[in-house]
């Protein structure tokens, strides 16, 4: 069997694969493209919280994979077995490889149900679910909407997690929904058990967080790690693992459980030479240009790469242009120049009504695109979170569309007429 070749190789057609594969063509119309991707699917992830909220249908947050491959981009309908980098190949599950000219990995991470003992099977009964699997979205609406009271759990992971703030999205649409029943008899207990030792890794944002629940009378619990269910008896056990305190047991019983599972680099890459230690982790890459830090022809985007920062897709947004251009520049002979500052962000869903846009970068500090204080929740970042970005993630990041010129500068000038707090560069922490 021939060996199948392409000058860029993209592995993984989720929101990193499609948006570069779009980004190199609008860069170099001719270039031979290729994606692999097994699924024939293709979904809007955020959307799921707004599934659970009772928003919006779950249908509308997936696409046939088809309709989303760039004109002119082959697209492999298959999985991928092996990284052999040494050999500038893909081995496929059917034993099949592809050869390439430049590799981008773009696989994404792997929620890891299995790792909490009794979480998969509990999941979709006993009032066990999540926000984080398509399937449980509309589900997760039917148990926030039948909780007839009593003790809520929502759960944060140690390790790293696509979009942290949803963890925290749909808690506080539960508190809202249980407050607006109480009337009728639904008293509620929340509680944020955390692995992690703040409620956000930027201190601003985490500040707020706490204030936010605290006037809500959430309670927060942290270095709280998950580490079994037992979905018959509807009780969580955590493992607590305070700072200068020995590890203790918490066996804590629940009414309601909403879990965030562990996440993962994807196997096939932890155990390829691309991991950032042989056997184990992320693609190592240079966190400023993606490019990999042992094969010059290889880089990563999304969450799946080494980038210390957090794995959203805003964050793959800003380094779609940048692993293109990259890329483009090694495929001509020359040295990456390009550069990824490390911006992320993650809108935080407070209420129907509300929404504090989490942005930032490399130095964990606030910034903000709109020229607002980033640190306050707003009703126009509401809109933007349930009507623009679900338009902008199908219509303009997909399809590889320039950033700031589509939208934020218009929205600059909007800001400036309406007199809105101005957040000036120079102001920036």
């Amino acid at each position: 069997m021939a060996e199948l070749h392409a000058r860029v190789l993209i592995a993984g057609g989720g929101t990193g694969g499609i948006t570069l594969a779009s980004w190199l063509r609008r860069l170099r119309p001719d270039l031979e493209v290729a994606v692999i991707e097994p699924s024939p699917f293709h979904d809007y992830q955020s959307g799921w919280v707004l599934v659970a909220g009772g928003f919006v249908d779950v249908a509308s947050t997936r696409r046939p994979e088809g309709e989303v491959i760039p004109e002119g981009v082959r697209w492999i309908q298959a999985a991928v077995a092996a990284f052999e980098p040494d050999q500038n190949r893909v081995r496929l599950a059917d034993g099949q490889c592809v050869g390439y000219d430049v590799l981008v990995v773009a696989l994404g991470l792997e929620l890891q149900w299995s790792a909490v003992p009794g979480l998969a099977e509990s999941l979709g009964r006993h009032s066990v679910t999540s926000i984080y699997r398509r399937d449980l979205a509309a589900h997760t609406r039917r148990v926030l909407e039948s909780f007839k009271g009593g003790t809520a759990i929502f759960t944060h992971p140690a390790t790293a997690i696509k979009c942290g703030g949803a963890p925290q999205k749909i808690m506080h649409l539960a508190d809202q929904q249980f407050k607006a029943r109480s009337g009728v008899g639904v008293r509620s207990r929340l509680l944020f058990c955390t692995a992690q030792p703040a409620l956000f890794p930027v201190a601003a944002y985490s500040e707020r967080m706490v204030a936010i629940a605290a006037e809500r009378g959430e309670e927060v619990r942290y270095h709280h790690d998950l580490v079994a269910v037992n979905g018959a008896e509807r009780t969580a056990t955590f493992c607590v693992k305070e700072p200068g305190k020995v590890s203790r047991e918490a066996v804590l019983p629940f009414d309601l459980l909403h879990v965030v599972p562990p996440m993962a680099a994807p196997a096939v890459v932890a155990r390829s030479p691309l991991a950032v230690n042989p056997g184990e982790g992320w693609v190592a890459v240079d966190p400023r240009t993606a490019q990999h830090r042992r094969y010059g022809n290889v880089f990563a985007i999304g969450d799946v790469g080494s980038f210390p920062t957090a794995k959203t897709a805003a964050a793959v947004r800003q380094q779609a242009p940048v692993v293109a251009a990259n890329v483009v520049a090694v495929l001509e002979g020359r040295s990456p120049e390009s550069a990824y500052d490390g911006y992320s962000a993650c809108p935080l869903i407070t209420s129907d009504h509300s929404v504090m846009l989490l942005e930032f970068d490399y130095r964990q500090q606030p910034v903000s695109s709109f020229l607002v204080n980033p640190v306050k929740e707003r009703w126009f970042t509401w809109l933007l979170e349930r009507f623009g970005f679900p338009w902008i993630y199908w219509n303009r990041m997909l399809t590889g569309q320039p950033h700031e010129a589509a939208y934020l500068k218009p929205l600059e000038g909007i800001a400036r007429r309406l007199g809105l707090m101005r957040w000036q560069r120079s102001q920036r922490p």
